[in-house]
Parts: C-alpha cells; sequence; structure tokens
C-alpha cells in the first residue's frame, strides 16, 4: 500500500490517499443530492438502493482514510507541514469530527430504518415519509457541513 504515501494527484503537500478521500467526501454532497432528487421524482426503487450503495462506499472511504491516518503517522505528522497554528487547526478538525460523527450516527439511523421501513411497505408512504424526509434532510445538511470542514481540514493542513 505504499501507492497510498505517493505524491498526490492535486498539486498540494498531501499523500495521494488524502487527495482521493478529498474528491470522494467533494462530490459526496452531489451524490446525495442526486439520490434525493430520484425520490423527489418518484424513482422510489433506485432511492431506496442508491443511498445505501453510496453509505456503504463512504465508510469503506472513511476507513481507507483513518488507516492511512494512522500509518502516515497520525494527525500531529500531516500537522507539522501546515503554517497554521496547531490550536487553530485541532480546533476546525474538533468541529469536523464532531459533525461527521452526528452526520453518521444519523445517517446510519435512516437508512437502516428505511430499510425495515421498506421491507415492512411503511415506504414509500404517508405514513412515515414526513419522518424519513425531515431525517434526511437533517442528514444532508450534515453531510454539506462534514465536507466543507472536511476540505477546510485538507486545506488547512496542505495548502496553507
Amino acid at each position: 500500500m505504499d501507492y497510498m504515501f505517493a505524491d498526490g494527484f492535486l498539486g498540494t503537500k498531501a499523500p495521494f490517499f488524502m487527495d482521493f478521500v478529498t474528491i470522494i467526501v467533494a462530490l459526496l454532497p452531489l451524490l446525495v443530492f442526486g439520490a434525493i432528487w430520484l425520490a423527489r421524482g418518484g424513482h422510489y426503487k433506485v432511492h431506496a438502493f442508491l443511498p445505501s450503495v453510496i453509505y456503504i462506499v463512504s465508510v469503506v472511504v472513511v476507513g481507507y482514510f483513518e488507516y492511512g491516518v494512522r500509518v502516515g503517522g497520525g494527525f500531529a505528522h500531516f500537522a507539522t507541514q501546515s503554517g497554521i497554528s496547531s490550536s487553530y487547526l485541532v480546533t476546525i478538525l474538533v468541529l469536523h469530527i464532531t459533525v461527521a460523527t452526528l452526520t453518521f450516527i444519523g445517517w446510519s439511523y435512516i437508512v437502516f430504518k428505511a430499510i425495515s421501513d421498506f421491507k415492512s411497505a411503511k415506504l414509500p408512504g404517508a405514513g412515515s415519509s414526513i419522518t424519513h424526509k425531515l431525517w434526511g434532510k437533517r442528514v444532508y445538511i450534515g453531510i454539506v457541513l462534514t465536507a466543507v470542514t472536511g476540505i477546510l481540514v485538507y486545506l488547512l493542513l496542505f495548502v496553507f
């Protein structure tokens, strides 16, 4: 897995794995928006499938990212390459981790609840669609905020 630590492809100080994960994170809100758009268009079966796939791929990407950070020396190692103060970096990182964790919990809830509701024929339908839509909006906002804060962490570590 030496390729993970080769020079990245975005022209920054980041290794390959960071560039790869950053691109996925940047695309995530667009992919999830597409899944929401499908539901609004009445394509419920595709909508039922796509968010689950996006969720699974996201979990795998986070695992890949965490592996790379740990093997690469941890956050402190990457922070030494930045011109930004460590206290500011840690503050932004804690914000990112908090938003990402809350989003993951909400996203896990909505994915597994939707699978359960779909199997019991509650989705799509009037009975639980209001709750599903509400949680979907919350999770989407969390995904956007996770992407924004993740990109900010990347920029602070490898650009500034």
